[in-house]
């Protein structure tokens, strides 16, 4: 289990030998930092290219994703998303050296904002404002750019590792208005009715209490349906926020949407069927930024097709 939110490891518990990797991990990942952005592109693409042919899990779990999502593309198509995607997920690893380390300063040369004016907007109704992402590989940057240039909240999901949850409270903590673990509802809150912003990513599989079967590219998945009770809670504006990787070294592209009308409605599940369609527009344009390497078609009975399943993977190949 992770530590509670408002513990505080000892220095014993930090140095044991079983966290011995994960120093040495952070340690290598801060070394590149500083260097130039169009080197960190090129790093990253080459790391995955590696990546794409290793015999790994998590790339039979991408091209799986990808052939239940784009059937109508051919298998050539969906080969080359899948060579494009893993080195997104390479350059994804040199992004969050970025998102970590670097000044605030270079994130705002690096990233350019659209509909900021939306997020004012919503903000000038006093109730706060969800800014609803996804999990694209830019989702650390994306997130980091945001606190850059607005004094935002994050919420995000705890890792059981104790020194890498250490250090992501305290580098979130520096850099966002609030850190806020995905299970501390009463601060989330706190922070909508303080009228703050706080950037919030519920699109992955999700089979606690209040999941609900949504579909998402025409396939029903086990879907947080929280957004909408929080809206109501609170009377939060909802809006869209969906970073985007430009061609080539152009940095990235912030796009803030606007706030999304008649939401929450009186169905959960068409509002999270509503905000499913609206990542699934962005993945269509750019459909190697996703993040395909999670198993998002899990359902919540026994029934449901086991679309990750050895045999199934192989027959579909």
């Amino acid at each position: 289990m992770p530590p509670a939110a408002n513990s505080q490891p000892s220095t014993a518990q930090l140095l044991h030998p079983r966290y011995w990797p994960t120093w040495l991990a952070l340690g290598i990942l801060r070394l590149f930092e500083p260097l130039p952005f169009p080197l960190l592109l090129w790093l990253g693409r080459r790391a995955g290219d590696l990546l794409s042919i290793l015999p790994l899990s998590f790339v039979r779990i991408a091209r799986r994703n990808l052939e239940l999502c784009f059937p109508e593309k051919s298998a050539d198509e969906r080969q080359r998303i899948l060579r494009a995607h893993f080195r997104s997920v390479g350059i994804g690893l040199f992004e969050t050296a970025i998102s970590w380390w670097s000044s605030d300063d270079r994130i705002r040369k690096l990233t350019k904002f659209e509909g900021e004016e939306h997020l004012q907007a919503a903000l000038a109704r006093g109730k706060g404002a969800i800014l609803l992402s996804a999990h694209f590989t830019t989702l650390e940057i994306g997130a980091r750019a945001l606190c850059a240039r607005i004094a935002a909240s994050i919420m995000y999901r705890p890792t059981s590792n104790l020194v890498l949850e250490n250090f992501l409270m305290r580098n979130r903590g520096r850099r966002a208005k609030r850190a806020i673990p995905r299970d501390d509802i009463r601060t989330l809150v706190t922070a909508l009715k303080n009228n703050e912003p706080v950037w919030y990513a519920p699109d992955q599989s999700y089979r606690k209490k209040g999941a609900e079967m949504v579909p998402f590219f025409r396939i029903p998945a086990a879907t947080n349906t929280a957004t909408s009770r929080l809206a109501r809670m609170t009377g939060a504006a909802v809006l869209p926020y969906f970073p985007e990787r430009l061609p080539g070294s152009q940095g990235y592209r912030m796009i803030i949407q606007p706030m999304l009308e008649g939401f929450p409605s009186d169905s959960p599940v068409a509002d999270a069927e509503r905000f499913n369609a609206s990542i699934e527009a962005q993945v269509r344009l750019v459909p190697e930024q996703y993040l395909w390497i999670h198993r998002r078609f899990k359902g919540l009975s026994p029934d449901y097709p086991n679309y990750y399943g050895k045999k199934r993977i192989a027959d579909s190949g």
